[in-house]
């Protein structure tokens, strides 16, 4: 999980990323458009239902690696390990 988020660019919906230590003009990028070099930044190549795979770029304060499934739609009951993405929201 990455906190305090300084820069994300990556596709609106990917899957199975592959990720890797950021290029120097990846990090040229970022340093540009935040004005510092965060604490983490990570690079991947995912796929994103194109023909090819697509890139992403996400720079942060910090990253917690947390196991367990994470739900992307309202469930109850969740067992040890599970929890809800952090826009889901119960429904009214």
């Amino acid at each position: 999980m990455f906190s305090d988020p300084h820069f994300v660019a990556c596709p609106a919906a990917f899957q199975d990323p592959v990720f890797r230590e950021p290029n120097p003009a990846e990090v040229r990028l970022v340093v540009q458009q935040v004005g510092e070099t965060p604490v983490v930044m990570v690079a991947f190549e995912a796929d994103a239902g194109g023909p090819s795979p697509a890139s992403g770029l996400i720079a942060a304060g910090q990253l917690d690696i947390v196991q367990g499934t994470v739900f992307r739609y309202w469930r109850e009951n969740l067992a040890e390990g599970e929890r809800l993405a952090p826009w889901v929201t119960p429904p009214v």
